[in-house]
């Protein structure tokens, strides 16, 4: 005979994390990998979080070529899907949805060093290219927990209080996360270029 019974169980202050994969991606990846090379020429870049990799400047999303109005299209009904998965009681006719998107291209040993992106709900990240490799860390994008204080969770093992988690993406694929959540892009050491196009996704009432 039970001494006592379970009556409920919550998931209290979790963190979401979508994986979406786009839809015959081949042929949407060649053709915004020319519009970064068309980028690229006409801009040096700018310094963010990127550490020896280049940075589009301004917002990518306001560019009227058909591969990156696609883009902004997968992003945006990525960020809607996910919003209405984690609060019932969202209505997308409330709000008007504002994004802001730009490349990175990270050459062998670039990276992209620990970062949130401050005033936004969603930020996303759509991988373009992405070398292979057989073992190691490169290409990986790690998260790191936001809670503190969680040393005798993680004595216990216990996978909800890991301290941090790490995964590779593949070309076609789009993740979307928090925008307060702490990442970085580990070092590429590969000789080819990982080049990715990230976003962050603002949510504005509408009055």
């Amino acid at each position: 005979m039970k001494v006592i019974e379970q009556t409920k169980y919550e998931k209290l202050f979790s963190t979401p994390l979508f994986r979406f994969q786009a839809t015959g991606p081949i042929k949407l990846n060649r053709e915004l990998l020319d519009e970064g090379r068309r980028l690229r020429a006409a801009s040096e870049g700018v310094s963010k979080s990127n550490r020896g990799g280049w940075h589009s400047p301004g917002n990518l999303f306001a560019e009227t070529v058909p591969c990156i109005e696609k883009l902004r299209t997968m992003a945006e009904a990525a960020v809607l899907e996910a919003t209405a998965k984690v609060s019932s009681k969202f209505d997308p006719k409330s709000f008007r949805l504002k994004t802001f998107a730009w490349m990175n291209a990270n050459p062998s040993g670039g990276f992209n060093a620990p970062h949130t992106h401050p005033g936004a709900h969603w930020s996303g990240v759509y991988y373009v290219s992405q070398p292979e490799v057989e073992k190691g860390s490169s290409g990986q994008i790690e998260f790191l927990d936001p809670r503190s204080d969680l040393p005798n969770w993680r004595m216990l093992k216990a996978p909800a209080f890991n301290a941090k988690k790490a995964i590779r993406p593949e070309p076609g694929e789009l993740i979307l996360f928090p925008s307060y959540l702490v990442h970085w892009v580990y070092p590429n050491e590969t000789d080819e270029e990982r080049v990715t196009i990230a976003f962050n996704a603002t949510f504005r009432p509408l009055k």
